[in-house]
């Protein structure tokens, strides 16, 4: 491990850049800064403290999906953005959640006030990579919320335009809504039979 002060810093910037400005402790101590050195960086104001165990190098341009690079660090990886917030994120439906959606491991102790956790093993065809983050699938995420406690109205606002945007395909949808219980299908069937009467 090199010692170089300017290859640490291009190294830790590289590494920052895929993350939105943010990285940890534990990545900042893989590229080669002890923790001595790190509380100095943060001392001189060189890194901000984002929270414990993250941080992230100052005036790092700031995007509209910052905070959900800062939670999937949190969350060491292990958390996937869902139900309302994986709407809102694509833009589906009138959705506005105050908290944060996330979907964690049914193991997954942590939590934070600002978010809601949601707990389930998700399979790979569940969750799309963005850049610094997870989040479920247009499929998964309406399945998700129909089981849940968004409104009827939310619901079908959402599913109305994944269908119109041909995000989803209403049959498969329609048949994987009895996985996720009969309220989810009911709620599902009643979104799609109203997207019809419309079309």
């Amino acid at each position: 491990m090199t010692a170089d002060p300017a290859v640490l810093r291009r190294e830790l910037t590289a590494l920052a850049a895929r993350q939105a400005g943010y990285f940890t402790a534990a990545q900042a101590r893989e590229v080669g800064y002890s923790y001595p050195a790190q509380k100095y960086h943060v001392d001189r104001g060189n890194w901000e403290r984002a929270r414990r165990g993250i941080f992230r190098i100052p005036n790092w341009p700031a995007r509209e999906d910052d905070t959900y690079v800062l939670w999937d660090l949190w969350s060491a990886g292990r958390a996937v953005l869902s139900h309302e917030t994986a709407l809102a994120v694509r833009d589906l439906g009138d959705v506005n959640p105050v908290h944060v959606h996330m979907t964690v491991p049914p193991g997954f102790r942590a939590g934070d006030p600002a978010l809601v956790l949601h707990r389930a093993d998700l399979g790979l065809a569940d969750v799309e990579d963005r850049e610094g983050y997870r989040v479920t699938t247009v499929e998964r995420s309406l399945l998700d919320t129909a089981a849940g406690d968004m409104s009827q109205e939310l619901v079908e606002s959402a599913i109305s335009d994944a269908v119109s945007r041909r995000l989803v395909r209403p049959r498969h949808l329609r048949s994987r809504s009895d996985e996720f219980g009969p309220r989810a299908a009911l709620r599902i069937e009643r979104a799609l039979s109203a997207e019809k009467a419309e079309a």
